[in-house]
């Protein structure tokens, strides 16, 4: 099964639910995060359902690319998905 996992950072503002899903899409995965704790949303996700400008999604070790849609990124039932909150700064 697909395994969720998001980083300390997200932590600090709100409960970071750890999941393993049969999503087999990117979006599915997230959905179910969304639904155990509908504020998480807000922090990885925009007005209009796409990942913020600040957030990043690895899926098996590779940078996703996919930021709109999010059911075009398949998973793989050994997947493990990332999501974590772009830093910068000096």
């Amino acid at each position: 099964m697909p395994r969720l996992v998001f980083t300390p950072q997200l932590r600090r503002f709100t409960s970071t639910p750890e999941l393993a899903s049969g999503a087999v899409t990117l979006r599915a995965l997230l959905d179910e995060a969304f639904e155990l704790n509908p504020m998480l949303r807000g922090y990885v996700l925009d007005d209009q359902g796409h990942l913020r400008p600040n957030v990043v999604v690895f899926v098996d070790g590779r940078r996703s690319t996919e930021r709109m849609r999010l059911d075009e990124e398949r998973l793989a039932p050994d997947s493990t998905v990332h999501v974590l909150q772009a830093l910068s700064g000096g």
